[in-house]
């Protein structure tokens, strides 16, 4: 799930209505030879229930988020066994609901899945009732970049969405998400795609002991520019284990590196770049206080893993 940051260029909160006002009448965008639909929210589903056997994270059990972390954590040999665990599982839960995808199933139908799976597995999933989000997953279709709330608007053959799936398992969180092509998604869907999840997967290539954190940015965002995209801005990477988010804020886009901050073994933290065939400027819609969509009605796409910094490198737990 990504971490959002408010800087000195924030996004702006508008309502529906303004949003949905921006664009023809015609939900169908074309830019060039691409064309997809362009998502607005639907009607969602009450409350998954949680038995009260499943463990839940502070939040849930204390109605309240604890004190921000200062400091970076560096894992003990304890604690890394329980974040593979926990990732490994997060993992098995993602790649179930991926193999149900199909035109005509609805999002909500996604959560459905993900909420069983993580109760068939011991687990609570994290973003339900998170800052009060209302859904055991986030789905993001299209031009919504993230936090897209799972619904009743059924999956559109061509639709790129991304699912982001983040567990509660004994007592560490495990976070990856994933953009996936539904039906027939035209070439340059596929190509924004998989320009993502390369960038991903070069910024992890460079992490290791002693490798400065902003080189992560430094890699996404010249790939990115390299094939015609820009780097969404206003969401970060960030640390994890017995907590949801905590330091480091990853950035995945090239900036002044005042800090010279370096990777550490025991570092475990998530890299989850968005990558947008338009332009960087989103808005976080009024109606549900999460959705996060383009202003420009353009397309994103978004990977992430959670991983480990080794003494010989980097460990992708969610792999």
């Amino acid at each position: 799930m990504s971490y959002s940051l408010y800087r000195t260029v924030k996004q702006s909160i508008k309502s529906l209505s303004g949003y949905r006002g921006a664009f023809p009448k015609s939900s169908l965008q074309n830019h060039g030879n691409r064309k997809y639909d362009l998502v607005l929210p639907a009607a969602t589903t009450p409350l998954r229930p949680v038995p009260d056997y499943i463990r839940k994270p502070p939040y849930i059990i204390n109605e309240k988020l604890d004190p921000p972390r200062s400091d970076i954590e560096i894992k003990t040999v304890e604690q890394i066994q329980g974040m593979r665990k926990s990732c490994q599982v997060a993992r098995k839960i993602l790649n179930i609901a991926a193999t149900q995808l199909k035109v005509g199933m609805t999002t909500d139908e996604i959560d459905r899945i993900i909420h069983e799976e993580c109760i068939a597995n011991n687990a609570y999933p994290s973003t339900l009732l998170y800052r009060d989000f209302p859904k055991s997953v986030c789905t993001s279709v299209n031009n919504v970049v993230c936090h897209g709330i799972p619904d009743l608007r059924p999956l559109q053959d061509g639709d790129i969405i991304n699912i982001d799936v983040t567990i509660y398992h004994e007592g560490y969180h495990g976070d990856l998400s994933e953009t996936y092509l539904i039906g027939s998604v035209d070439e340059e869907g596929q190509r924004l795609v998989e320009t993502t999840r390369q960038c991903r997967d070069a910024a992890i290539d460079i992490c290791g002991p002693g490798q400065l954190f902003s080189n992560i940015g430094l890699v996404i965002n010249g790939l990115a520019t390299e094939a015609g995209y820009n780097v969404i801005p206003h969401f970060c990477g960030h640390g994890i284990g017995s907590y949801f988010h905590g330091p480091p804020e990853i950035l995945h886009y090239a900036y002044l590196d005042h800090e010279k901050l370096k990777m550490e073994e025991g570092m475990t933290f998530t890299i989850e770049p968005i990558l947008t065939e338009g332009e960087e400027d989103i808005t976080v819609l009024s109606s549900d206080g999460w959705t996060a969509v383009s202003n420009d009605g353009s397309r994103s796409a978004q990977f992430e893993h959670t991983v480990l910094i080794t003494d010989g490198g980097v460990e992708i737990l969610t792999e």
